[in-house]
């Protein structure tokens, strides 16, 4: 499903310059639940913005879905994000004016998805049954616990259906308990959807639930294993 080729990315810092990452390759399949890991400055956070076309590399070529990503011009990028990858951050991002089915609605509103407002309702009432907030719908961020929260940030980034979930430490922000419950709805979800999670992670849980472990070091692929 997504593959990396030779991927370089060259940071200019004035007259110097940082290699965040250097000749990666990597093939990622269809439906797994992957861990990237790696200790600060390894090349975890550049690696994910690639994949999620926020980023380019300076050198090699990223095919996702068997699309060469390097001939995208601006608005196939931003199409192709909307379409294809979701995202879940850290820090939630959640826009604390709206409630949690305002919320999750946004990407349909953004993506001017051609299905009707009925159909919106629909699916985001699915969504909100699925991670167990439907009596939460009304409520605003500031009215939730940070596990709740997360459970918003991953329906939002479910609603579009994408084929691709990255998730950025979606766990640091949560107790054990907490965490342990929103690994296993993602999980649950990668088995039922075919979803395909990529995660950059310290977390330990996350690595043994993982079919997939990559680790990082000095912006090259130290070591993967596959389960």
């Amino acid at each position: 499903m997504i593959t990396l080729k030779d991927v370089s990315k060259i940071y200019p810092m004035g007259k110097m310059s940082v290699d965040a990452l250097k000749g990666v390759n990597l093939e990622f399949q269809k439906g797994g639940f992957v861990a990237v890991a790696g200790p600060s400055g390894s090349g975890k956070t550049t690696l994910m913005n690639i994949i999620g076309l926020i980023d380019a590399p300076t050198q090699g070529d990223v095919f996702i879905g068997g699309c060469e990503t390097r001939t995208f011009n601006r608005r196939d990028l931003t199409r192709f994000r909307r379409e294809y990858i979701g995202f879940i951050f850290q820090s939630f991002n959640l826009l604390p004016v709206l409630n949690v089915f305002e919320n999750v609605e946004l990407p349909l509103v953004l993506n001017k998805s051609t299905i009707s407002k009925a159909e919106r309702k629909e699916r985001v009432g699915h969504i909100l049954k699925l991670v167990e907030l439907t009596d939460r719908s009304d409520h605003l961020p500031m009215e939730l616990s940070g596990g709740q929260q997360q459970r918003v940030a991953i329906a939002r980034a479910l609603v579009t259906t994408p084929k691709i979930v990255l998730a950025d430490e979606p766990t640091a922000n949560l107790d054990s308990v907490t965490g342990e419950k929103i690994l296993k709805l993602m999980k649950d979800i990668n088995r039922h959807q075919g979803t395909t999670f990529i995660f950059s992670t310290h977390d330990p849980d996350i690595w043994a639930m993982a079919n997939h472990v990559i680790f990082l070091r000095d912006g090259t692929v130290e070591s993967e294993e596959h389960r």
